[in-house]
């Protein structure tokens, strides 16, 4: 299982979850801290060019911060 650690702001999240939850089986995204609003992002490693450019097309959108 591979996963990326985001940041978006509290108001965008609920928005972003359901778009993520449209793509059947493509990821899960969980809540990783509440208290900094950081969701950790779970799926298929070979799935990995499909979520980059998912995270790509919607990281103005949802101001989506990649953390380490």
């Amino acid at each position: 299982m591979a996963t990326i650690l985001l940041a978006i702001p509290p108001a965008k999240i609920a928005h972003f979850k359901a778009i993520i939850e449209s793509y059947d089986n493509l990821a899960t995204l969980r809540t990783h801290d509440p208290r900094r609003h950081h969701l950790m992002l779970y799926f298929e490693p070979a799935l990995r060019p499909e979520i980059d450019a998912l995270l790509s097309d919607l990281a103005a959108e949802f101001e989506i911060v990649r953390l380490a």
